[in-house]
């Protein structure tokens, strides 16, 4: 029988093939023919000088996507633009990871506060749960650690586009009392204000490291 131990390996497996698969994505010469890394200049941060964001040599584009938030209006390309966003998968019946990432997202989100809002970074929560989640109880567990947190899922195969799109996974797993649970990509995706690609955020968060860095990037490129 597929065993949890078992599963835990697969997912280790996925895991580590993610990275390897983003390490050749970033930094590995395009083919001819291939989708080309959007060109725009990235913006005028030394990476060294990042603590917790890990920047891409280049900004990639997103496949379009669509997505429902929390208020019922759909989640376009077009809605991520003007604001440095951190994308987070999760749902609400995560036991751990998820209300722990996004306590610590929640402290980061409290010193950008400080920031105009025009140009303030989000954080945008995504459930790959829409079964038990609706984009209105996502929207409603989200807010519960900070009420400018952006809330949006969907069916079908739109989610699963979604994620790959960002190079992100998840899986439904069974659990022993009959139920299931929601494995998904712990690390989290930083978009720039022209709705791209800019790097990535691994575990473990420091907030403060967060907050940091992503002021940094909106005052360079707001």
């Amino acid at each position: 029988m597929f065993n949890r131990r078992n599963l835990l390996i697969v997912i280790a497996a996925l895991a580590a093939g993610l990275g390897l698969w983003a390490a050749q994505v970033a930094f590995a010469p395009t083919a001819p023919g291939a989708p080309q890394a959007v060109e725009a200049a990235a913006p005028a941060v030394d990476p060294a000088t990042l603590k917790a964001v890990r920047l891409f040599p280049s900004p990639r584009a997103i496949p379009g996507f669509a997505l429902e938030q929390s208020d019922g209006t759909p989640l376009t390309p077009e809605e991520l633009q003007g604001h440095w966003t951190v994308v987070f998968l999760g749902f609400t019946h995560c036991p751990d990871v998820c209300p722990t990432t996004l306590s610590e997202l929640a402290q980061s989100q409290a010193v950008w506060e400080t920031l105009p809002e025009a140009v303030r970074p989000r954080v945008l929560f995504v459930s790959v749960d829409p079964a038990r989640d609706t984009p209105a109880k996502t929207g409603e567990y989200a807010a519960y650690f900070h009420k400018a947190t952006l809330a949006a899922t969907a069916p079908e195969p739109a989610l699963g586009q979604f994620a790959a799109g960002l190079g992100l996974v998840y899986m439904k797993v069974a659990t022993t009392d009959g139920d299931y649970t929601m494995d998904h990509s712990s690390a989290l995706v930083v978009i720039d204000p022209q709705g791209r690609q800019a790097g990535l955020i691994r575990p473990p968060l420091v907030p403060a490291d967060i907050a940091a860095d992503l002021a940094t990037l909106t005052e360079a490129a707001p």
